[in-house]
């Protein structure tokens, strides 16, 4: 069984590796316009796929346990609208004891852990991504310097801003450019 594990986790890490190989030789001619660019890029491109993902990977059992969870809310609501309030606080203790809390919990971590495939994979494979291809030493070999750019600071020593840090700022900004964007153009703009 151990042979079997250790085959398995080589060959996976060898599709890692070259799958990271061929996405380095896709991005190289984009280092013409330095590493910045190619960052942003980067960042823009993490987002456009998280979207892409959150909008297409929906499982059938997510649905199933939406509808079952809105049923039972639905139930519980419907009983607290009734005239003797102890009676229906009662009523609907019990619908959350029999069906709802377990409706909800099942709910709650099937979208929990879509969440963790659709948002927070994709960013941690970009992140290492980046940690491995774009380290201070990549940098200094493809760009000249080993970071890429300094901030002044109050000590008076300048902060070389690298890779990792600049990704995930710009992953930052653009999800909220993205967010900011989409809640603008919702608005019905009347001149």
């Amino acid at each position: 069984m151990d042979e079997f594990m250790d085959t398995l986790w080589n060959n996976i890490m060898a599709m890692i590796q070259s799958g990271a190989s061929l996405f380095d030789q896709l991005l190289t001619p984009m280092h013409v316009f330095g590493p910045i660019v190619v960052l942003t890029l980067l960042a823009l491109l993490t987002v456009l796929i998280t979207k892409l993902l959150n909008r297409f990977i929906i499982t059938k059992r997510y649905v199933e346990l939406e509808k079952e969870f809105k049923h039972w809310l639905n139930v519980r609501e419907e009983a607290m609208k009734g005239e003797d309030y102890e009676k229906a606080k009662r009523l609907a203790r019990n619908i959350d004891q029999a069906k709802l809390n377990r409706a909800y919990y099942d709910y709650f971590l099937e979208g929990f852990l879509l969440g963790l495939v659709r948002n927070v994979l994709p960013i941690f494979i970009m992140v290492a991504y980046i940690n491995e291809y774009y380290k201070a030493e990549e940098l200094s070999r493809l760009f000249g310097k080993g970071y890429l750019f300094s901030m002044p600071s109050f000590s008076g020593e300048p902060v070389m801003v690298g890779a990792v840090f600049y990704y995930i700022i710009t992953l930052l900004l653009t999800y909220l450019a993205w967010a900011v964007s989409k809640k603008f153009s919702s608005k019905k703009w009347c001149l």
